[in-house]
């Protein structure tokens, strides 16, 4: 798999921990339990982010429409 598919799942992490955090404002009854999920999901895509820098070679860079 190339570097930058995995740069590109590692975007889509984020956007999901995005719209967790946004839900997380929408419903408070579950909202501490949203936001360790988002933290977990960010945490996640950062370390792939790192894995690919460590073993896969340089970031790539990708193109924001892409993103």
């Amino acid at each position: 798999m190339p570097p930058s598919l995995i740069l590109h799942e590692a975007q889509q992490l984020y956007k999901v921990s995005d719209r967790l955090d946004l839900l997380s404002e929408q419903h408070p009854t579950v909202s501490a339990a949203l936001t360790t999920i988002s933290g977990s999901v960010r945490n996640t895509a950062t370390l792939l982010e790192v894995l690919v820098a460590t073993k896969m070679g340089p970031f790539l860079e990708l193109d924001e429409a892409d993103a």
